[in-house]
């Protein structure tokens, strides 16, 4: 059975308000009250359990009368819980809703992996190195290890929920770091790639133009449009349901840190036209993904608005 546990802490003006708010809701369980438990903010303390598919609308009513500003709300995930049939009976209830996910917990998510230390643009440079070396040797390992490596979906998807909220800050925030980061991996491969040249370490069949993976990154065509999309609309499921899995997957579908790579080492190369065959792949995966994530977002909440109005007028008939 899928639930949230929620930690609040209310200023005593505002505590009975909350624990009737919560107490005629039967989608929350296992409610607790400790008045004046609560330090750093001071208040009570109120603790409880709340089905997933109800937390949207539970959290929503906390909001309305400002718990957040007035005090805190934390947000736990649960793991494993052994419930009566009360919680049984608030999931009958809330039917399709059950399996809806909490909004407010998908973008903290997301603006998790929308944070730029100097470890975001690091792992780009480095990434973009291991995908130089792939390049130079031929090596689709190699390649698929710096998709692995590359943060830049973060940063993507951060970009895609500034869209959707209006979120000017964050736009411009994601906007930067991806433009930062990927020159400052550029620069790097760049130099790293006429060392390479320079030492004569690139492969023999590099050296004589055989050179299938290259060829492979920086001819742009209407598969990386079509990859792009469906890997963006996978990303966004992926963090909504939390599936790791499906979000590795997601690092390795696109072409983002292999075509920097390439641009840098075609640069080293003099290898005009694949490095601005590079450019335009790194430009289509990077739109296509923040457009796709967007949209994808924007479905997402209108469907199960959708769900949560129809399930309303069932019960309520």
């Amino acid at each position: 059975m899928d639930m949230i546990h929620v930690r609040m802490v209310s200023p005593p003006d505002l505590t009975d308000r909350i624990v009737a708010l919560l107490a005629g809701d039967p989608s929350v369980l296992n409610l607790i009250v400790q008045p004046g438990a609560a330090r750093n903010p001071d208040g009570d303390a109120i603790v409880c359990d709340v089905l997933t598919g109800a937390a949207n609308d539970v959290l929503r009513a906390l909001r309305a009368v400002h718990l957040d500003r007035q005090g805190s709300i934390v947000i736990e995930p649960v793991d494993m819980a052994f419930v009566g049939g009360g919680a049984e009976a608030g999931e009958s209830r809330l039917g399709a809703l059950a399996h809806a996910p909490v909004w407010e917990e998908v973008e903290a998510r997301i603006r998790a992996q929308g944070t730029y230390a100097p470890s975001f643009y690091l792992y780009l440079v480095v990434a973009g190195l291991i995908g130089a070396v792939g390049i130079v040797t031929n090596s689709q390992i190699l390649i698929v290890a710096a998709m692995v490596v590359g943060p830049e979906y973060g940063a993507i998807v951060a970009v895609a929920l500034g869209i959707d909220q209006h979120d000017r800050r964050r736009i411009r925030q994601g906007l930067s770091a991806l433009c930062l980061g990927f020159l400052l991996a550029i620069a790097a491969t760049l130099v790293f790639s006429l060392l390479i040249r320079g030492f004569g370490f690139e492969s023999e069949a590099f050296r004589r133009g055989v050179r299938p993976v290259s060829e492979l990154i920086d001819t742009p065509d209407f598969f990386s449009f079509a990859v792009a999309g469906l890997a963006g609309v996978v990303g966004i499921v992926s963090l909504t349901e939390a599936r790791t899995s499906a979000l590795l997957g997601v690092f390795i579908s696109v072409t983002t840190i292999p075509a920097a790579a390439d641009i840098a080492v075609s640069a080293a190369f003099a290898s005009w036209r694949s490095a601005w065959g590079s450019l335009l792949q790194l430009l289509v995966n990077i739109v296509v993904l923040i457009a796709v994530g967007t949209g994808t977002l924007r479905l997402q909440r209108d469907v199960w608005r959708r769900v949560g109005r129809r399930r309303a007028r069932e019960v309520g008939a």
